[in-house]
């Protein structure tokens, strides 16, 4: 069975409403196209890529993969279990980061508060000591894990919240933009990681939205472009580039999203 299949996935939110319109319309139908039919299958130990212009819909997909947004047609599936009506059994096979320090308490330190949620995920003891050691190192916070969250920069509070996702050891790893936030040499570690020590030595299945294209091109085995709710393409950076004769994974993404294009950069 795959580790993820998507099957004709929609979604629809209720216009933005201001003003007069607010109090004459508090519940407008939902009419603003967030994913449009999307549908693709993922295979254990396999990493895809979501690539798209802002709003093209890749935060919705991770967020209704992630059970945290209700699809409006349609259904998905983790590791075997639908995400709607078995959503607690597949949130333990999940790991998901949002690329945010979201859900962290500043009082406590990294160390407290992986523990928390180590706890949150049914580890204690030593097996959860030795999973923040793990994740702590695997992302270059051993030294800092006894100070108050508080205290940690943007970059710092980053890492912590991709150690809490990698905490359990999850079958798939839902990342939204994994290297926001770092720096350079950080980055780059932590794509290593990804793909040598995450996907291929543990058979992690990854999916995850970067608008870094040379991040798509190391980690990812496929490439789903998505333009404003649709799923326009689906394949092997290699192929992307051949379809579209170009020479670029960006050059590529910019000739599918505007032919006859043949130059341009995808933001």
């Amino acid at each position: 069975m795959p580790a993820i299949v998507v099957e004709h996935l929609e979604k629809y939110f209720p216009p933005a409403l201001s003003g007069w319109r607010s109090l004459i319309q508090p519940f407008a139908p939902a009419t603003a196209c967030a994913l449009a039919g999307v549908s693709f299958t993922m295979e254990h130990g396999e990493a895809v890529a979501l690539v798209g212009h802002n709003g093209a819909g890749k935060t919705t997909l991770m967020r209704i993969l992630a059970t945290l947004v209700v699809p409006t047609r349609g259904r998905a599936m983790l590791d075997g279990f639908d995400i709607a009506r078995d959503a607690a059994r597949a949130r333990q096979k999940l790991g998901y980061h949002t690329g945010g320090d979201e859900g962290f308490y500043g009082r406590l330190s990294g160390r407290e508060n992986l523990a928390f949620f180590a706890a949150m995920n049914n580890l204690t003891g030593a097996d959860a000591r030795a999973r923040i050691a793990s994740a702590a190192e695997s992302m270059g916070l051993s030294a800092d894990l006894d100070r108050q969250v508080r205290t940690y920069s943007t970059g710092m509070r980053h890492s912590l919240g991709l150690a809490r996702a990698l905490l359990h050891g999850p079958a798939v790893l839902l990342l939204d933009e994994p290297t926001r936030s770092l720096d350079p040499m950080a980055a780059a570690d932590f794509r290593r990681m990804l793909k040598d020590d995450i996907v291929r030595r543990r058979g992690t299945t990854l999916l995850f939205a970067s608008h870094t294209l040379a991040e798509v091109e190391e980690i990812a085995d496929r490439v789903i472009l998505l333009d404003h709710g649709k799923m326009i393409a689906c394949d092997s950076p290699p192929r992307l580039r051949a379809a579209t004769g170009a020479a670029t994974l960006e050059a590529a993404i910019e000739r599918i999203l505007r032919p006859g294009t043949t130059e341009g950069r995808t933001q």
